[in-house]
């Protein structure tokens, strides 16, 4: 049993995706570094659905956009994705346990990630490499612990006067 994510919990761990996401990492951990807020959208929108709003992931994405200097509207469109994946698709998710879920999300990301490279294409860019999506095995990964520490945070103290 857990107690219902505040406003403030799910703003406050949105900004730390942020700032994590922002991190200046070079090399191998830049390539392989997960999407953060991209985790943090997913998880809301499957564990406590409606707390957030499509406008919240699509401002989120602006942010990325700005910070990272992109193409205006990449990320926002991206994360607006994986937020509708992930609503139409949370009752579902939420049936399985985090490590069953993992490959579903992974497989969110993937379509994330795939979104961000069709609009840097269409724009021009090249191709990436493989390693480009790296982040999606990362974020994958990550989705079990990210998830079990965010429940973990949730769940009510124990009152030390309760029989």
């Amino acid at each position: 049993m857990y107690v219902p994510a505040s406003s403030w919990f799910i703003a406050i761990s949105l900004v730390i995706a942020l700032i994590l996401n922002f991190l200046p990492l070079q090399g191998q951990l830049l390539i392989s570094r997960p999407d953060f807020v991209a985790l943090a959208i997913a998880y809301w929108n499957v564990n406590h659905p409606y707390k957030l709003g499509m406008s919240v992931a699509f401002g989120m994405g602006l942010m990325m956009d700005v910070g990272s200097a992109g193409i205006m509207g990449q990320h926002a469109l991206a994360y607006s994705v994986i937020f509708y994946l992930t609503l139409i698709s949370g009752r579902r998710l939420r049936l399985f346990s985090l490590l069953e879920q993992a490959p579903q999300i992974g497989f969110f990301l993937l379509l994330m990630q795939i979104v961000i490279v069709l609009i840097a294409l269409s724009s021009g860019s090249t191709l990436p490499g493989w390693k480009y999506f790296l982040a999606t095995v990362t974020g994958t990964l990550l989705w079990a612990p990210t998830s079990f520490l965010i429940t973990l945070l949730l769940k009510p103290k124990q009152d030390p006067n309760a029989l």
